[in-house]
């Protein structure tokens, strides 16, 4: 099960040992190469000026809490997405995987992606079960990379919930999970 930058986390690891992938269930995500960023993120990359909003500010963590759901966050929810970013020091990794999104061929993480692609396209190939649960109101992860899903992966199972922003699981909780469920009961 993937999402956001897990796609190419964990398209790239389910490619070193395809055999042992029975299942596969996508949420807002990518594992494969795009130009597209969204403005708000690209704020996040410019030198000095990202690390301030991201690191200083936690200008990435914090608004994802409102702009990321459809629904108002629980403030429990909330506090816990918020709580490993207290500090500069724990924004760190936010910071460094904004600025490690490879968008041209000369990043040093753009051959690693185009490896992740590869292997996604050999998994695809395999015809797996696979569930697509997509959040239509996502501003990162939009319709441009829901299309590109159903085009590598014909065969899976999709449910678009048009509703549904990019923490869908924060959205839809209750379809998702009930969807998730009779998924993995059926045998692959």
């Amino acid at each position: 099960m993937v999402h956001d930058w897990g796609g190419a986390i964990g398209v790239g690891c389910a490619a070193l040992s395809p055999d042992r992938l029975q299942k596969m269930v996508v949420l807002n995500t990518a594992a494969f190469r795009a130009k597209r960023i969204p403005a708000r993120i690209s704020l996040c990359r410019i030198p000095f000026f990202g690390e301030l909003i991201v690191r200083g500010f936690n200008g990435f963590a914090f608004p994802a809490t409102f702009m990321a759901v459809s629904k108002k966050m629980d403030k429990a929810v909330k506090e816990a997405f918020l709580s490993p970013y207290n500090n500069w020091q724990n924004r760190i990794a936010t910071h460094r995987f904004v600025m490690d999104i490879p968008l041209t061929e000369s990043h040093p993480s753009y051959q690693t992606l185009c490896e992740v692609e590869a292997g996604l396209n050999e998994i695809a190939s395999r015809k797996l079960p696979t569930l697509i649960l997509w959040g239509g109101k996502d501003f990162c992860f939009n319709d441009h990379f829901y299309k590109e899903w159903c085009e590598r992966l014909p065969h899976a199972e999709k449910v678009y919930y048009e509703n549904g922003n990019h923490y869908i699981l924060e959205d839809e909780f209750d379809d998702i999970k009930s969807k998730l469920s009779g998924f993995f009961e059926l045998q692959p």
